[in-house]
């Protein structure tokens, strides 16, 4: 059995170790709520990314159909100049 300062060393050491176990925890805590809110500022600015990449994709210019159409009329005006107009 174990006498009076005996049990007074252990348990002050048992707190201790709660103490920091405590304190782990609620660190550990802070970095998931940190990583939580990167990873979901991260989702925002993918889904931002997303949308202007469309825009611009929407809007550009459709070049392969602009150069079929050039060259069907370059065609088109050779012809027209070989006939003798």
């Amino acid at each position: 059995m174990t006498t009076g300062p005996e049990q007074a060393v252990v348990a002050a050491e048992l707190a201790e170790i709660r103490r920091n176990l405590d304190v782990g925890v609620a660190r550990i805590d802070g970095q998931l709520a940190l990583l939580a809110q990167r990873s979901e500022q991260n989702d925002r600015d993918v889904t931002v990314a997303t949308e202007r990449v469309r825009a611009l994709e929407h809007g550009r210019w459709p070049l392969p159909s602009l150069a079929a159409l050039t060259g069907v009329c370059a065609l088109a005006v050779a012809i027209w100049q070989a006939a003798g107009h």
